[in-house]
């Protein structure tokens, strides 16, 4: 019983999605060597289509905050030529389309942009190397400067124009995952103690931030955030940590977001400094649009938008191995079973 996962929802006013379904960002690695999305990828969202929303891969703001191989960005010109194609093939099959806004912040490497340090919120290395390129090994960060931080502001504003321009419906602000901006909302991360660390509005600060400069660029009905209130990838949870999140919801709860979005890989998760699930949490904390994630089939999250947990259902790795996911879903179809084989082929 999934009938509720295809009634149509209103993010707001502007943007009507044509059902609770969305593709969770999944990143692919599959940009050419100008992190330019080649033909594969107009092909690849173009078969997804039918999803009530697709949020695109993770897509680099500026040249520094790389940490994969072959992630797009969304700062050149020709990225966004490459990812107008994308859209248009989305739109022309009735699609809505958000782009992922990502800066890697710590879990950036040199080597991608030749540069000469990592920017994080204090000189907290992540311990590991590089996933697809095992032999880099993560570098110790330099904290950014009052000064770094207000340029990453404005290119963050800047990367969400320039996807307006490449014809996307709105953005998702990555702040989750144990990147850029979820390392300053973690104690794990953020040593700081001037007016970016230290308590929980300081450490909420430069991610407000970077939300209300998007909002005043492209407006709050396209603006998306995705957040991390679990610690669980390259990130250790803190007690304090509970804290930083409650004063975050509480200032989102302030604005109008067309969703606010979890990152997590299994819901199932529990985190004794939330008394329980991340999304939990969050539903407790923050009262407007919520997408779920984690684990879900179509028929378990039917159950916990009808139980009021979350309004929409985010779907990852299934819809790698099902191009054709809401057809099935919708015919009682069973489904292809996705496995890591699947992200070599691209379909």
């Amino acid at each position: 019983m999934t009938e509720n996962l295809f009634q149509p929802f209103a993010l707001n006013q502007a943007i009507k999605l044509q059902n609770r379904i969305a593709m969770a960002p999944l990143t692919r690695c599959m940009a050419d060597d100008e992190l330019v999305p080649t033909q594969l990828s107009v092909d690849y969202y173009a078969r997804r289509a039918d999803t009530g929303l697709i949020i695109t891969e993770a897509t680099i703001i500026r040249p520094d905050g790389q940490g994969y191989p072959n992630t797009p960005g969304i700062f050149s010109q020709a990225q966004i030529d490459g990812w107008k194609k994308v859209t248009e093939a989305v739109h022309a099959k009735g699609g809505t389309i958000f782009l992922q806004l990502w800066h890697c912040g710590r879990v950036s490497h040199p080597f991608f942009y030749k540069g000469e340090h990592v920017l994080a919120p204090s000189a907290e290395k992540v311990e590991g190397t590089v996933p697809r390129m095992r032999e880099l090994e993560y570098q110790v960060p330099k904290p950014a400067t009052k000064e770094e931080i207000a340029q990453l502001v404005a290119d963050y504003a800047t990367a969400a124009k320039n996807a307006i321009q490449a014809g996307f419906d709105g953005v998702e602000i990555h702040g989750a995952n144990g990147y850029l901006l979820d390392q300053f909302l973690h104690h794990d991360a953020n040593k700081r103690d001037d007016e970016f660390g230290g308590s929980p509005e300081n450490m909420a600060r430069f991610p407000l931030q970077v939300v209300d400069a998007i909002i005043e660029r492209i407006g709050a009905e396209r603006t998306a955030l995705r957040v991390s209130p679990g610690a669980y990838f390259n990130m250790q949870g803190h007690q304090e940590d509970r804290a930083v999140f409650e004063f975050l919801l509480k200032e989102l709860n302030k604005r109008d977001l067309a969703y606010l979005h979890l990152g997590l890989f299994d819901d199932s998760m529990q985190f004794d400094y939330l008394d329980g699930s991340a999304t939990d949490f969050v539903r407790k904390h923050y009262d407007k649009t919520l997408m779920g994630v984690g684990g879900y089939s179509a028929e378990t999250g039917s159950e916990a938008i009808a139980q009021e947990r979350f309004d929409l259902l985010a779907i990852g790795r299934p819809f790698i191995a099902n191009p054709d996911y809401i057809a099935k879903v919708k015919s009682g179809e069973s489904l292809t079973e996705y496995n890591e084989t699947m992200l070599a082929e691209l379909y």
